[in-house]
């Protein structure tokens, strides 16, 4: 941004649409690198949308980068239900090396909205920053009634 504001300064009065043309084709900013282990997630929550009951158990993966200059262990996943299942990276992983953490939401029986987290934990020492909070959601649309049986004949 600075670098903006000195170009702009720089330049005659009569060209401020070519500053501004030149800041929005700039190339984007990476996350800095931190000291220690780090942890950036490309999203933090995932929609489903509407899932069929009769389908199964519907999955997302979260993936993410360890920004930090030591590796990055996750050493806790846990979901806030028994009907979420989290999967991850066990290994630690070295930085700037990817790694992820795979949701799987079991829809049997479980008709409606439903909104649920996975919780992080981190080898990060930043107190505030060692855990992070991931969440899904959706609607499971219920499957269809099974026919009832006819009723016997008289």
């Amino acid at each position: 941004m600075l670098f903006a504001v000195l170009a702009q300064a720089s330049k005659p009065a009569k060209k401020p649409k070519q500053v501004a043309k030149k800041a929005e084709t700039a190339a984007p900013v990476s996350a800095p690198a931190v000291q220690g282990p780090g942890i950036v997630f490309t999203n933090l929550s995932y929609d489903f949308g509407q899932v069929k009951e009769e389908d199964g158990p519907v999955s997302t993966v979260f993936e993410f980068t360890n920004n930090g200059t030591e590796p990055l262990i996750l050493s806790e996943v846990h979901a806030s239900c028994g009907c979420t299942t989290p999967d991850w990276t066990k290994e630690p992983v070295a930085p700037g090396a990817k790694g992820f953490v795979k949701a799987t939401y079991n829809v049997k029986g479980r008709p409606g909205m439903f909104d649920k987290s996975i919780t992080v934990k981190t080898n990060i020492t930043t107190e505030g920053n060692d855990t992070v909070r991931l969440t899904i959601k959706g609607e499971v649309i219920p499957a269809p009634a099974a026919p009832a049986d006819p009723a016997p004949a008289q």
